[in-house]
């Protein structure tokens, strides 16, 4: 440990001193650049529902398609391929998808610019994101409002200054002070400044994910770019079965480059899919299926990742639900049909429709991040941070789902057995009737035995009290400031920041401003 970090432990302070020694980001935390499941899948389907839902995704691509809109190239490349093109339409043989996306790779790395920091996607590894695309932010002092681009940086460095993300996201709220038409440029460049994690880039237009992609060479250079996985985008389906040009040029743009892309169905039971889970399983498999296959025409062995998002909705009103149990349970069916086409798995998030950080909010949100973790995710979006049903990001519930997050670390670890882990000769020294508290073993894991949570009160009814009574949201309120406050951002080779700035400065002086 650095001297820092040995001055903080002569000064002692106590448990709340230990603890922060043990998680904070600024003392070394033990940090792990993503997680190696120690848990196997939890596997919910038997192989004869699998056979019926893989028959019914066929017979959807077969009969009847999945258009492919304002993209005349990726129309092309269906034809080449030998589908079934009819303007826009297009169906596909049976099998035709799956030998088309056995050429992408069942695991990968997305390399950071801090190369302790790579990520490993894929097999039994699971790396967690922060939470994606909010038009608003909110927090217990301002209430709701439109995001910034300070906003922006503040969740990045919030991501960075934990040990329990691997990865720095992408678009976690929209800045909305900042062009349509350039926010990408200064959101990628927030990414690289104020983080040293692997991130996502622009998938808004072509050109924003041209713009994306470049920057990334900058960073990582050209060559190695060209060569290795530097920089993903998170492409989402216009369910039901519409594959928008928007999505599919962005894409393509990114697997041209040899560079990662997650594809995401986001279906609605009742609105953009069947209130049924089995016909909604159904219909995320064929368009995943079908835009994974696209990348692979456009350059195979481009890295992809196989995508998800079940949700429900309140069929007495039309809204929106997330977090409830039949889009969870829906998430291990996918799952297990991502492993049987041996590609990496994006499934589920930390969702939520509650308005406030609250038991809803954390109950919902819980059965989610679960969901997800025994689906067996490899790339997990939406791990914190999310409410209002994706329509807020929220200070407060990202550190407090922060905390779920370093949970997981030690859930997914499992259970080691040894002679250490056994403690056969700690019931030696103990001896029947007597308790373990001082013990020699119990000494030797005192620090690390359980996981420490930063945001829970274990302490008496009596001295939770007279501190004030303060509930979980508060507390999460007082340490994200605390938490921004001793933000450092991790150095920034400066050829690399001044040639971003520059090509930033380039590219926004090349077009006006657009709002809408």
């Amino acid at each position: 440990m650095d001297g820092d970090g040995d001055r903080s432990r002569k000064r002692g302070g106590g448990r709340e001193a230990r603890r922060a020694e043990r998680t904070s980001g600024a003392h070394g935390a033990v940090h792990v650049p993503y997680i190696v499941r120690g848990i196997p899948t939890y596997d919910v389907m038997g192989e004869e529902g699998l056979i019926r839902i893989e028959a019914a995704a066929d017979r959807i691509l077969a009969e009847t398609g999945i258009e492919f809109r304002d993209d005349p190239e990726a129309l092309e490349l269906w034809r080449r391929a030998g589908a079934h093109v009819e303007g826009t339409l297009v169906k596909f043989p049976k099998d035709m998808l799956r030998e088309i996306v056995a050429t992408a790779p069942a695991e990968f790395t997305q390399f950071a610019r801090n190369p302790a920091n790579n990520v490993r996607i894929g097999g039994k590894n699971v790396v967690f994101a922060p939470a994606y695309g909010s038009p608003f932010v909110m927090d217990l002092d301002k209430g709701r409002r439109f995001g910034t681009i300070e906003d922006f940086e503040n969740f990045i460095k919030l991501a960075q200054s934990s040990p329990w993300f691997h990865h720095s996201g992408g678009t976690i709220c929209e800045p909305t002070d900042v062009a349509v038409n350039k926010r990408h440029l200064d959101m990628v460049y927030a990414h690289v400044r104020y983080s040293d994690r692997a991130f996502l880039g622009s998938v808004t237009a072509a050109e924003r994910a041209a713009d994306s992609v470049e920057m990334a060479r900058i960073v990582f250079g050209r060559e190695f770019a060209e060569n290795n996985c530097v920089i993903m985008g998170n492409f989402n389906v216009n369910s039901p079965l519409v594959w928008d040009g928007t999505m599919t040029r962005g894409m393509r743009e990114y697997a041209r480059a040899g560079q990662g892309t997650v594809l995401v169905p986001f279906i609605l039971g009742g609105a953009m899919g069947p209130v049924t889970s089995a016909g909604a399983i159904a219909q995320s498999l064929a368009e995943t299926l079908a835009g994974c296959a696209l990348t692979q025409l456009e350059r195979k062995g481009a890295p992809v990742v196989f995508g998800n998002f079940l949700s429900s909705m309140s069929l007495r009103s039309g809204s929106p639900t997330f977090g409830t149990p039949e889009p969870a349970i829906g998430s291990m069916v996918i799952g297990q049909l991502a492993r049987r086409l041996n590609l990496p798995l994006r499934c589920s998030g930390n969702f939520t429709t509650s308005k406030l950080p609250d038991a809803q909010a954390m109950t919902e949100g819980t059965m989610s991040m679960l969901a997800a973790v025994h689906c067996g995710a490899n790339y997990i979006l939406h791990s914190a941070g999310f409410l209002d049903g994706l329509l807020s990001m929220s200070y407060e519930k990202f550190v407090l789902d922060t905390d779920l997050c370093g949970a997981l670390h030690s859930y997914l670890k499992g259970v080691q057995v040894d002679d250490d882990q056994l403690a056969v000769d700690a019931f030696a020294e103990v001896g029947p009737g007597n308790h373990f508290f001082g013990c020699s073993h119990t000494m030797a894991h005192y620090e690390t035995a359980f996981w420490d949570s930063e945001t829970a009160d274990n302490e008496p009814f009596e001295k939770w009290e007279a501190n004030g009574s303060v509930d979980a949201a508060t507390r999460a309120n007082r340490l994200w400031k605390k938490r921004l406050a001793e933000y450092e951002a991790p150095p920034l080779d400066q050829g690399i920041d001044e040639a971003l700035r520059e090509f930033i400065a380039r590219r926004k002086a090349a077009v006006a401003d657009m709002w809408y």
